[in-house]
């Protein structure tokens, strides 16, 4: 019976499982072709507090797992809940269906947005090949106090008399919640930097907060969400300052109290009920405060905490306040608040103490195998009133001993003071320190390395872009690079961050900015930095040395410098696509320009303090004329060239046709001018060096049928030195790119691969984790350049880096489709180099270039984001049997446009992942 029922079923079990597999492959048909959009951002962050855009910008990414798709239209919802949002019902705005294939910073166009009011979103598209994705995860925005009335907080102090450097204060005031919490947000800022506290747990992961701005025009405040820190009933809110940039040391010669002489804050708490009733809690007359266990901190010079002052539960309900002293309220800042949405610093990697080095001087010493920045954190037990001191340094001298003389008068000293209550953990507050090694002092028991750990502190700039190759020195050197910008990145890109400078010199990050935008988010980090460089620009267009400038006002106008007004902008825009960043900047971009051409006679910009090709190759007591010297003036004009023609670019973007031609016959006129005085008849220019050939061939400065025989004194010259360069700061980071464009990629990868003294590869080999100052700031013996200046991590040096990502593994943006909208992918392989790589996620996603020899054969993968089109060059490849993925070129509908160029076949791609080889010919 049993035999007969399942023989009877038999057919039917077929045909199920025909119908089953048929369903599945619909099913998997569905599936590869699905689009999804996901990463939903606005002003590039992810679900932001303090948005005070009037009409923010809205980004996404699709994912596709097949070839050649583009957003062919989307449509945005936005409402005030996310229910509304999900439904579509009761929203503010409805974009509808947009015919549209941009997906990056799209602007909202609804109805005028409310202060303080979060907002839900979110997005779907429908691409060229007509499927539609689902609509994406809702995302939020909520806006930052958009008015000046927003603001019923006043600034509060602790006494009149609270002027000079000493303990830091700390505030605080209790208050009653009566009904149950929908929502809270805490706005803050201060003069000095502040860390606040709700029921005793920290607010928020940043430190070093507010930031570092031009604080006499703007003060950047903080909006944190804070509803899961409070409770109905009895609650505390606190904080406590330090100096900081406010009113610690800052520059040269012991400056202190640059913004000001007495510390501050500014809370305002927004409570929002369940029922949509609010309650506000703000700093004012109320508060009380006292002072804390921090005796004394300065950016430079480190903290000293004193545990036996600590205040437990000081923040939390229940704590005895009645001997703490009321506030003073504390005249308003003039300086505009402004929302920050700029990333600040916060904890990142951490290290473990690699050894334990007694020097021969008898020192004990951790070394932390990695030159950062940030802090020491200890667990340790000590008697009460016992102290340990730390102090921190770059390097070990040539003995083996603790060195920390290159800090000049900084102290990047830690010392701390037990309670003597068991094992005690401490890290610093208001202070950071550059280092790889810490001398212990004090301390009377067993060190022991597991209590201490190194901790990275930086800006929050998500890495972006990754690179590796074949060659482990090169794979260094990138590391290096790497943790140059990670130390110098905290929250204003700073020269150095040990030493007692640690300022924002704009010629540093302008020659860096390309390689920084690679290797991380810098975005919202540089659209807040270069509103200060307009901000303390002079009314003459003449832009300071540093930014925050600290330095007065006659420490202006130097080229290479000052060209941070236009370079920064123009590559903010070739990196992000951001057309508002030139829109922002175009007035101070045009005043350097004005400046540079109101301060020039018969064009010829000749007069002025420059710094020059800081830093370039020279020799003592140089008898030969061997050292590197370059005429500042022809160095001056040719940056005024460059930064006429990035203002020419900006206006051609921006629709400005006037500008656009009246620049455009300036920039004729300097260049004659700069033909007529620093060139001879035979194209011999006055200063033979590196750098004057650089700058000449980079910024198109000789005719062209001057530039092959500058090529040819160019590479003369290097060869001249043993393949070595001899630039400095300003012609350093284009030495190997106008190398490999003018046909000489072999002599770049030769300076590149150079390992002796000056080369890239010279820090490396002597043990460096991070860029120099200084080309020799370890000499081949182990002694040391001068103390006055040779900082181990400095990293203008590191833009090789930029050279590197885009030529050497070829991975760019098309100057027609910025923020890699159109990529070039287009590698340039030398050197004996078997390997590159590089993969940058843009806004778009995941762009990447990776190449291989092996065996005579060339492979290259090419990944490219939905969204985004590709135009690739495969060196050597003209008139060579190509293959992508083992089939023949004209087999793969992606790629069209199939030509040889020269020597490289030149092919366009949409998007998707693609596999080209050949054999090559080296």
């Amino acid at each position: 019976m049993m035999k007969n029922i399942q023989r009877s079923r038999l057919p039917i079990w077929k045909t199920s499982g025909m119908v089953i597999l048929f369903c599945g492959l619909l099913i998997t048909n569905a599936w590869a072709q699905k689009i999804q959009v996901e990463d939903l951002k606005t002003e590039y962050q992810k679900n932001p507090l303090g948005i005070d855009a009037t009409a923010p910008r809205l980004s996404w990414k699709i994912s596709a797992n097949q070839r050649n798709v583009m957003q062919d239209s989307y449509q945005i919802r936005v409402g005030r809940d996310s229910i509304s949002v999900k439904s579509g019902k009761e929203l503010i705005w409805d974009s509808g269906l947009q015919k549209n294939e941009h997906s990056v910073l799209l602007p909202y166009a609804g109805p005028p947005l409310e202060s303080g009011t979060r907002y839900y979103w979110q997005v779907k598209v429908k691409d060229n090949q007509g499927k539609e994705s689902p609509w994406s995860e809702i995302q939020f925005w909520q806006m930052g106090l958009l008015n000046k009335s927003d603001w019923t907080a006043q600034w509060i102090g602790a006494a009149p008399t609270d002027t000079l450097a000493g303990p830091s204060p700390i505030f605080r005031k209790a208050f009653p919640l009566d009904g149950k919490i929908r929502s809270a947000t805490l706005h803050i800022t201060a003069h000095g930097i502040y860390e606040a506290m709700i029921n005793g747990k920290r607010v928020g992961k940043d430190h070093m907060a507010p930031g570092w701005t031009s604080y006499n025009d703007r003060l950047l405040y903080q909006n944190y969400e804070v509803t899961d820190l409070l409770k109905t009933g009895h609650n505390v809110i606190g904080f406590s300052l330090g100096d900081g940039w406010y009113r610690g040391r800052l520059g040269f010669d012991g400056q202190r109290s640059f913004y000001g002489k007495r510390l501050a804050g500014l809370v305002q708490l927004e409570v929002i009920y369940q029922d949509g009733s609010r309650k506000t809690i703000q700093s004012d007359g109320s508060w009380k405060f006292t002072k804390g266990p921090v005796q004394f901190s300065d950016l430079y010079d480190g903290e000293v905490y004193d545990a036996r002052l600590e205040k437990n539960g000081w923040s939390a309900v229940g704590y005895n306040d009645q001997g703490w002293m009321p506030v003073s309220i504390v005249p308003a800042s003039t300086a505009a608040l402004v929302s920050s949405i700029a990333p600040l610093a916060r904890k990142h990697e951490e290290f473990k103490v690699l050894r334990v080095i007694k020097t021969p001087k008898g020192e004990t010493v951790l070394d932390f195998g990695q030159n950062l920045v940030g802090w020491v954190q200890f667990k340790l037990t000590g008697k009460a009133g016992a102290t340990i001191k730390m102090e921190h340094g770059e390097v070990l001298d040539k003995e083996g001993n603790f060195y920390d003389a290159n800090l000049r008068s900084a102290k990047q000293h830690i010392q701390y003071t037990f309670k003597g209550n068991g094992e005690e953990t401490y890290e610093p507050h208001f202070t950071y320190v550059g280092f790889r090694y810490v001398k212990v002092i004090g301390y009377t028991g067993a060190i022991d390395p597991a209590a201490f750990k190194g901790i990275a502190v930086y800006a929050d700039m998500a890495p972006t872009g990754t690179f590796n190759t074949s060659n482990p020195l090169l794979n260094q050197l990138h590391h290096n690079i790497q943790w140059g910008q990670k130390g110098n990145f905290l929250d204003v890109p700073t020269d150095c961050p040990q030493r007692d400078e640690r300022l924002g010199w704009t010629g540093d990050a302008q020659v860096f900015f390309r390689t920084a935008a690679f290797n991380m988010d810098v975005a919202g980090f540089f659209t807040k930095w270069m509103k200060d460089v307009a901000g303390d620009q002079l009314p003459n267009g003449s832009v300071p040395f540093v930014v925050p400038n600290v330095l007065g006002k006659n420490a202006t106008g130097s080229a290479g410098w000052g060209d941070v007004a236009t370079i920064v902008p123009w590559n903010m825009y070739l990196a992000y696509g951001d057309k508002e960043i030139l829109k922002n900047q175009y007035p101070s971009m045009k005043a350097w320009v004005d400046f540079m051409q109101n301060t020039s006679k018969n064009d010829l910009w000749n007069t002025g303090f420059h710094f020059g090709d800081w830093l370039y190759f020279h020799i003592q007591d140089d008898s030969d004329g061997r050292s590197a010297v370059t005429d500042k003036y022809l160095i001056a004009q040719s940056f005024y060239a460059h930064s006429t023609q990035l203002l020419i670019n900006a206006a051609r973007v921006l629709g400005n046709k006037e500008d656009e031609r009246k620049y455009g016959d300036l920039l004729k006129r300097i260049k004659k001018a700069y033909v007529n005085e620093y060139m001879s008849q035979n194209g011999r220019l006055v200063s033979g060096t590196q750098t004057a050939y650089v700058l000449a061939l980079n910024f198109d400065m000789l005719p062209e049928d001057m530039r092959a025989q500058a090529v040819d004194k160019l590479v003369r010259n290097i060869k001249d030195y043993g393949n070595h360069l001899t630039t400095g700061f300003l012609g350093t980071p284009y030495l190997c790119e106008v190398l490999t464009r003018f046909g000489r990629n072999d002599i770049a990868y030769e300076l590149l691969l150079q390992e002796t003294y000056p080369s890239w590869l010279y820090p490396v080999k002597m043990g460096a984790t991070t860029i120099w100052e200084r080309w020799d700031g370890i000499k081949p013996d182990g002694s040391f350049q001068t103390t006055g200046m040779n900082s181990f991590n400095h990293y203008a040096y590191g833009a090789i880096g930029d050279w590197m990502y885009r030529i050497m593994a070829g991975l760019d943006t098309d100057e027609t489709g910025p923020g890699y909208k159109k990529i070039t992918i287009r590698p340039k392989p030398g050197g004996k180099i078997a390997h590159a790589a590089a993969s940058l996620n843009t806004q778009y996603g995941i762009a990447g270039s990776d190449w291989t020899i092996e065996n005579g054969r060339f492979k290259l993968k090419v990944t490219i984001p939905a969204n985004t089109t590709a135009a690739i060059l495969l060196p050597g490849a003209a008139n060579v049997e190509v293959t992508e993925s083992k089939q023949p070129l004209s087999k793969i509908k992606e790629l069209t446009g199939i030509k040889n160029q020269g020597n490289d076949l030149e092919v366009y791609a949409g998007s998707g992942t693609y596999t080209f080889e050949y054999a090559i010919k080296l």
